[in-house]
């Protein structure tokens, strides 16, 4: 009896009826900061995710480019499910397209240059809210800059068969399994 007093005088809300926070709501709350957080630039020309244990090499391209080119990735085609390590292999192409043609470089170069600029000291990574980066994005989606990664991204994102299963398409299953199963220390050069 003496117990059943003592519980009732326990002020509401301290015990652990507290609700868990969701899972979707979790994946909305971190992807709300920016990939400035979670991708450095390592050894002059690599890009680095600590939390998902891969790495990329920029070889044409700024390493900054690249980085930037990855969170435009994700804010015009934005998949909570989908790892950054995706949008990366996406955007590597542009990379790749630099080394072979100057005008394609200048133009993935200056057309980052013009968001970072816009955005403010920061730079387009630095905007911490996903509508104040979409907003930038509005005033240039019917330039070159923004045409050329987006229609590429239409192909490069969703032709990775790796993702077909987050989307619940059937696609190979080889793919299932890979990099999960292997430790965080092992990075993933893509």
């Amino acid at each position: 009896m003496d117990h059943h007093h003592h519980h009732h005088d326990e002020p509401h809300g301290h015990g652990p009826a507290r609700r868990p926070i969701s899972r979707r709501l979790f994946l909305r709350r971190s992807s709300e900061l920016s990939l400035a957080a979670a991708i450095t630039v390592v050894a002059g020309n690599a890009l680095l995710n600590a939390g998902e244990a891969w790495a990329v090499e920029v070889k044409a391209l700024k390493p900054e480019t690249m980085r930037t080119l990855i969170q435009l990735a994700r804010d015009i085609y934005p998949h909570d499910r989908i790892a950054d390590r995706f949008y990366a292999i996406a955007v590597k192409g542009h990379d790749d397209k630099a080394g072979a043609d100057s005008a394609h470089r200048s133009l993935i170069e200056e057309g980052v240059a013009g968001l970072d600029e816009a955005a403010g000291p920061n730079g387009y990574v630095g905007l911490g809210w996903e509508a104040e980066r979409v907003a930038l994005l509005r005033k240039i989606e019917d330039g070159a800059f923004f045409q050329a990664v987006r229609s590429d991204l239409v192909v490069s994102l969703y032709n990775q068969q790796d993702v077909w299963p987050i989307f619940g398409y059937e696609g190979e299953s080889y793919s299932k399994g890979g990099y999960l199963e292997r430790g965080f220390d092992d990075i993933d050069w893509l």
